[in-house]
């Protein structure tokens, strides 16, 4: 099979493998770096890592792109609340808010991953809880909080700080 309908329920499932196919087949070329960023840091077709080093940021980047184009897969949308990570990104390769901003000048927006809204500048996640009018009840209260979606356990953790908090 060389097509996939997005959309279905097997999609995340297809795409996973895809990745982690990709993955094994090219580690000894392009390093254990980018492999096991493939393997383990995507969420169906986010990827989400926190690097130490611009220099590192750079080279997973670079080199996790040229893997995937291998196998057909571009890779792109990327987002960094580096600029100087940022500078080393096509611009069409940055995420479509950032792609064409003065990264000198520009300050830089809120970006949406896992539905979870990132505040790049500040390197915040935020959320934006719409309360619906339910009775005040066990299953009402259940259902306004099963409504959030928090896949990374942030509002559920009781140790969570808020960026408020930080400064």
């Amino acid at each position: 099979m060389t097509v996939h309908l997005l959309g279905t329920t097997s999609s995340p499932r297809c795409a996973n493998c895809a990745l982690k196919t990709t993955a094994d087949d090219h580690e000894a070329e392009f390093g254990m770096a980018a492999a096991n960023f493939l393997r383990n840091d995507f969420y169906v077709d986010d990827g989400l890592k926190s690097i130490g080093t611009v220099q590192e940021a750079v080279k997973l980047i670079k080199s996790t792109k040229v893997m995937c184009d291998k196998e057909g897969f571009n890779l792109h949308k990327f987002v960094s609340n580096c600029k100087e990570v940022l500078k080393e990104i096509p611009g069409s390769d940055r995420a479509h808010g950032i792609r064409d901003i003065d990264l000198d000048l520009d300050s830089l927006p809120l970006e949406c991953t896992l539905r979870v809204q990132w505040c790049i500048k500040t390197d915040c996640f935020q959320f934006h809880i719409i309360l619906r009018d339910k009775p005040c009840t066990r299953r009402g209260i259940l259902s306004t909080i099963s409504s959030i979606f928090d896949p990374l356990g942030f509002v559920s953790s009781s140790s969570y700080k808020s960026c408020a908090d930080r400064t």
